[in-house]
C-alpha cells in the first residue's frame, strides 16, 4: 500500500513540476478595435500606422492567423518583454510561442516568445 502511495505521489509531482509544453502560431499582428469593426481595412500594410497608433494607445492587439483565426494577445506579467515586442510588429506576421487561453468565447495566447 505505501508503495502505490508513493507512486502515486510521484506520478502528481512530476505533473506539477513537468514545464508545458508552448503552442505556437503565426500570423499578422492587428489592432483588434479595428480588425473587428472592419475586417477588410483593418488588417495589411496600409493599416500599418494606424495600428501601431492604437498599440501605442494601449488598445488590445491581437494576431490574425492565415484560416482568419484571431487570438488576443496577453501580456505575461513576469515576462513582459515579448508582448512588447508583438506590440511593435503591427501590420507584420510573426511567430508567438505562449499559452493558448480561453474564457467565454474569447481565445487569447499569453506571450512568451516572439519570432
Amino acid at each position: 500500500m505505501n508503495r502505490l502511495l508513493a507512486a502515486g505521489a510521484a506520478a502528481v509531482l512530476v505533473a506539477i513540476t513537468a514545464p508545458a509544453i508552448a503552442d505556437t502560431i503565426t500570423g499578422e499582428v492587428v489592432d483588434l478595435a479595428c480588425y473587428l469593426h472592419d475586417p477588410k481595412t483593418g488588417a495589411g500594410p496600409s493599416h500599418r500606422k494606424c495600428a501601431e497608433t492604437c498599440a501605442k494607445k494601449g488598445l488590445p492587439i491581437g494576431l490574425l492567423t492565415d484560416d482568419k483565426q484571431v487570438y488576443l494577445l496577453l501580456e505575461d506579467h513576469e515576462n513582459p518583454k515579448p508582448y512588447a515586442q508583438a506590440k511593435d510588429k503591427a501590420a507584420e506576421k510573426i511567430t508567438v510561442e505562449g499559452e493558448k487561453v480561453s474564457q467565454g468565447g474569447v481565445q487569447g495566447l499569453v506571450v512568451e516568445a516572439v519570432k
